[in-house]
């Protein structure tokens, strides 16, 4: 059996957390036979060597000789402290050491160049974001080495074929999968442990790119489904997806399944789990994907599924997104005039906006929708030119925006066909003295959205949330 296990920075982030990552994958190992590592670049709060790398990139382009290279120092100070605490003078110490100097030494130049050049390219961006984990694998290869079992530090450029869209690059599957397997497999074969970089590959060329927000997640998906893995799971800090916030409903717990279009709704939501494109690739090959704490490894966690067979009928999770706006087109003369929904989105999208939330009334009288607050006044201008002529006339009375507003998502793939459950929430929410701005639910009935006032998000997400704990 195989299983792909990807470890978040903060399990990778001291000599300690290395250690006890280690003990799970050497566990997992003696109970699974094939065991793949997918690893993050190290980073333990509130510093992530990711955020330290980009952070002097940025810096350089814009004049600043110096923070990159106090960077470059304190990257040092975080790596030695972690090898000096895992690896021995007399094995492979001073040859791990070597190899993250040559690579902090590689930053160093590139941030030079970007310097002199006053300019920071997606590619050079590319380069330099994935060199943490290049640095962590060969650390936590090493570590396990030491401990006297086989295993070897793979770059995921030697494996993971993408396009060229730097910064978000897509990967090319077949591709994928044939280098995946012909590196890999004889690795597995042998008994041996692969310790893979994650949010990093390479294009057609051999350039370096990264797979965007979530990458060291879609890195393990993404193996999963080359390998046809039995499993493939994702270690973080948390005991996999919540029923919500647990900072605004502290009696939040864990759910032990969700459907792939829960979780996407929730990510979509603001809910801080897997990126949707991150579980793809193996769920819809029937992998199941779990989320698991390293920090409490005997919890099960969440497992993600293509589809529950026996859904659960009730709420599994409430989640919010706050300061939007509530942008609202109106007016009498709008009444069975063709085009006035197109006309209005696409003057939305000729401004460069994303939609979440999309309401409109029976009477086509007016339609409102939800934009992040900070781009409403661009969003009504364009809308007050597009039409600018329905507005002399009195056709349209205004267009105007409610802000900040948020909105209150409720899941479950279980709700079609389970009567009364939009009732109940909405009479849980009056209850508690909130007032629903507005309302959209989606043909799948997948999740049901409410638009409150700002002010009301927690009161809001905390009386939804009583309904779902009441029926777990």
């Amino acid at each position: 059996m195989t299983l792909v296990m990807k470890f978040g920075g903060t399990s990778v982030g001291s000599a300690d957390a290395i250690r006890s990552t280690a003990e799970l994958i050497l566990n997992s190992k003696q109970e699974w036979g094939n065991v793949v590592v997918v690893a993050s670049g190290m980073g333990s709060k509130p510093i992530k060597v990711t955020d330290l790398l980009l952070d002097g990139a940025y810096a350089a382009a814009n004049d600043d000789e110096e923070t990159y290279k106090a960077y470059a120092k304190q990257m040092r100070r975080i790596h030695y402290t972690a090898i000096d605490g895992l690896l021995s003078p007399d094995r492979e110490r001073q040859a791990i050491l070597a190899d993250n100097e040559r690579f902090i030494g590689r930053y160093e130049a590139l941030c030079q160049a970007v310097f002199v050049l006053g300019e920071l390219t997606p590619r050079a961006l590319d380069a330099i974001a994935g060199m943490g984990e290049q640095m962590s694998v060969r650390i936590l290869a090493a570590y396990l080495r030491e401990l006297g079992h086989d295993a070897e530090a793979v770059d995921a450029t030697e494996i993971v074929v993408t396009d060229s869209h730097f910064q978000a690059a897509a990967p090319l599957f077949d591709q994928t999968t044939e280098k995946t397997q012909a590196h890999l497999l004889p690795i597995l074969e042998r008994g041996g442990i692969p310790i893979v970089t994650g949010f990093i590959g390479a294009d057609e060329h051999g350039v370096t790119t990264t797979l965007g927000r979530g990458g060291s997640d879609y890195s393990g998906a993404i193996l999963g489904q080359a390998l046809q893995a039995d499993e493939v799971w994702i270690w973080t800090d948390v005991d996999g997806v919540m029923t919500a916030d647990p900072r605004i409903a502290p009696n939040a717990r864990s759910i032990p399944t969700l459907t792939y279009r829960e979780v996407s709704e929730l990510a979509f939501y603001g809910a801080k789990v897997l990126h949707p494109k991150t579980m793809r690739p193996v769920v819809e090959h029937n992998i199941p994907l779990r989320i698991k704490n390293t920090f409490n490894p005997d919890h099960p966690g969440t497992v993600i599924v293509s589809h529950s067979e026996t859904p659960n009928g009730f709420l599994k999770a409430v989640t919010a997104i706050k300061d939007h706006s509530l942008i609202t087109v109106e007016g009498k003369g709008m009444m069975g005039v063709p085009g006035i929904a197109a006309r209005t989105f696409g003057a939305v999208a000729r401004s460069g906006v994303s939609v979440l939330l999309i309401s409109q009334a029976s009477s086509e009288q007016s339609i409102c929708f939800a934009t992040p607050a900070d781009s409403a006044e661009t969003v009504i201008s364009g809308l007050q030119i597009e039409f600018a002529v329905e507005i002399a006339q009195r056709d349209i009375d205004r267009v105007w925006a409610i802000s900040p507003v948020s909105i209150v998502t409720a899941v479950s793939a279980g709700i079609r066909g389970t009567p009364g459950i939009a009732g109940k929430l909405f009479t849980a929410v009056g209850d508690n003295g909130v007032n629903i701005i507005a309302i959209a639910q989606g043909s799948s009935e997948c999740g049901i959205s409410i638009v409150v006032d700002g002010d009301d998000t927690a009161k809001a997400v905390a009386a939804v949330h009583e309904l779902i704990v009441a029926h777990l």
